[in-house]
């Protein structure tokens, strides 16, 4: 009896370029295992996708090790953030509120 074998895609996008594999797994293969069966870490020597979150359809997977996918997933690679988003804001609302101080007339 051979074992039943499901199709999923896993993607990651880098600044440069995007990859998107069509691969076909074991049922029962984790997000993890789909990542490695990939071998989309070939592709880019680079990074270090044990360090990247991961996801399905855009929600994180928050353990990807025991989660499991599901015929026609898109399991997608996540990068991390170069800068926190929150902190990116309150610069920019301090630079905006300097701004404002210096156009004001005396």
């Amino acid at each position: 009896m051979s074992e039943v074998m499901i199709n999923v895609e896993v993607v990651y996008a880098a600044v440069d370029r995007q990859e998107l594999l069509k691969i076909e797994v074991p049922a029962g293969t984790t997000v993890s295992g789909a990542v490695t069966a990939s071998a989309i870490a070939e592709r880019f020597a680079d990074v270090q996708f044990d360090q990247c979150a991961l996801g399905i359809f855009g929600k994180v997977i928050p353990d990807p090790s025991v989660r499991r996918v599901e015929e026609g997933d898109r399991v997608e690679i996540y990068r991390p953030l170069l800068a926190d988003p929150k902190e990116v804001r309150r610069l920019r609302a301090e630079k905006a509120a300097k701004a404002k101080k210096a156009q004001k007339p005396i």
